[in-house]
């Protein structure tokens, strides 16, 4: 078991938990992931690994919640305890070269693009970071950022904090302004990614993405997180999760990964239905 040792309501719907897992905290690397279960015959979810302290032997990750697995974690308390802490899997984020490296975090992506940045700027490499929400109620972790990025820029999508617009527009207006980058490396949505990737191409700039498919495993016997990246199949679990993004193909990922969108809304219903006995005075939906 594992055991909840803080909890950290980020917006509503994201969660931070600092969980007890000390051999995993002795490993993890930034870029890793671990997979959780939180209820017995429940299903596995991978995720990034948001912190690491191996003295103290606690591993921070940062949950949305958006199907009925993430909803359950979320709702778990300081003393519960995971039932699964899997880890740490996948290949670290490739921490090479003199930078100036620049980090994008979209929504949920700027939690596992902390610690990359924290391990940048201990290697001494310039880190400018780009963050960016809906909105600020859902922009996650910025102070934190900003202790670890020798510059940070922040957008939302509707102007509430930082450039009114998307990540994508401040990283295209900091590569037009000259500014040396060796690198990009870009966490959040699929369709952020890709876009991400859409401005860096043409400019030749080495881009990073980190991608999260469909998983069940973790460690390359299904093949439920497959991916297209430079016309091979790949496993996003053992040879990910983070790769080239002008490689990756986004259109196929982002089709995969609504596969199963209609038995999740099903899970969730039916999960609100149960809590509500069948009734729905609370208005959450569950006696539909």
């Amino acid at each position: 078991m594992f055991k909840i040792l803080k909890k950290r309501e980020l917006t509503p719907v994201t969660k931070l938990f600092v969980v007890s897992a000390p051999m995993v905290a002795r490993k993890a690397q930034p870029g890793q992931f671990v997979i959780i279960r939180v209820v017995p015959n429940g299903e596995r979810i991978p995720l990034t690994v948001a912190d690491a302290d191996p003295e103290a032997g606690t591993v921070t990750i940062v949950i949305q919640e958006v199907g009925k697995t993430s909803r359950l974690a979320g709702a778990m308390d300081e003393g519960d305890e995971m039932l699964d802490f899997v880890g740490p899997l996948g290949r670290p984020a490739p921490l090479t070269g003199k930078g100036p490296v620049v980090l994008v975090g979209g929504g949920f992506g700027v939690a596992p693009i902390y610690p990359i940045a924290k391990a940048l700027r201990a290697k001494g490499v310039k880190v400018i970071s780009i963050i960016g929400a809906r909105t600020e109620d859902l922009l996650i972790l910025s102070e934190e950022m900003a202790s670890v990025s020798d510059e940070l820029l922040v957008a939302t999508d509707d102007g509430s904090r930082g450039h009114h617009g998307f990540v994508t527009d401040v990283l295209k207006q900091l590569i037009d302004s000259g500014r040396e980058i060796e690198q990009v490396i870009a966490i959040g949505p699929m369709v952020m990614m890709r876009a991400v990737g859409r401005v860096t191409e043409p400019y030749k700039l080495k881009t990073l993405v980190s991608v999260d498919p469909i998983m069940v495993d973790g460690t390359g016997m299904c093949g439920a997180c497959r991916l297209t990246v430079g016309g091979e199949v790949k496993f996003a679990c053992v040879d990910g999760p983070i790769f080239d993004a002008h490689e990756v193909d986004f259109d196929e990922a982002v089709r995969r990964g609504k596969i199963y969108a209609a038995e999740q809304r099903l899970a969730v219903e039916k999960m609100e239905k149960e809590q509500c006995g069948g009734k729905c005075a609370c208005g959450c939906g569950g006696g539909r």
